[in-house]
C-alpha cells in the first residue's frame, strides 16, 4: 500500500473526510519528502516533465477550466484516488487555479459548494481562489 501524504506536510489539504490532497506551485520548489503518486497540472500549455505520472488540465492563468466537464471529471478522480494515493494538484503559483480545484474538490468531498473557499482557505491557503469568477465558479460546481 502507498504511504499518503503526512497531514501536516507542505501544502498538504485535509478533506472533511480525511483524504490528503497536496497543492503547491510549480514555481517553487518540489517539497522535501516523497514524491506524488501522480499529479494533475493545472496551466495554460502542458506542464514540465515529471518522473511520476502526470496528468494536464488546460487552464490558463486567473482563468477557468477550458474544459468544464473534464475538470468534474478529473477531480471526481482525484478525490477517489487520494483514499489510496499521494494525489499532487498544481498551477504556477499555488492559490488560484490550485485553490479554485482544491475547492471543487472539497465540494466532491461533501462540503457545501458556498463554504467550499472558505474551507480551502482556512486549511490550504488564506489567498486561494483568486478572482471573482473562480469563486464563482466553485460556489456553482456541482458534481453530476
Amino acid at each position: 500500500m502507498t504511504e499518503l501524504w503526512e497531514p501536516t506536510g507542505p501544502g498538504v489539504l485535509r478533506l472533511p473526510s480525511g483524504r490528503l490532497v497536496r497543492g503547491r506551485g510549480l514555481r517553487h520548489p518540489l517539497p522535501a519528502g516523497p514524491e506524488p503518486t501522480s499529479g494533475v497540472y493545472l496551466l495554460g500549455r502542458p506542464p514540465p516533465p515529471t518522473t511520476w505520472p502526470a496528468q494536464w488540465l488546460r487552464w490558463p492563468d486567473f482563468r477557468l477550466p477550458a474544459d468544464r466537464e473534464q475538470a468534474r471529471s478529473v477531480f471526481a478522480d482525484i478525490w477517489e484516488r487520494a483514499a489510496t494515493e499521494r494525489m499532487e494538484v498544481a498551477c504556477g503559483g499555488g492559490r488560484g487555479r490550485t485553490g479554485t480545484a482544491l475547492a471543487c474538490i472539497a465540494v466532491v468531498d461533501g462540503v457545501p459548494a458556498d463554504r467550499a473557499v472558505a474551507y480551502v482557505r482556512e486549511h490550504y491557503d488564506r489567498h486561494a481562489v483568486e478572482t471573482p469568477w473562480q469563486r464563482r465558479y466553485v460556489e456553482r460546481f456541482t458534481t453530476g
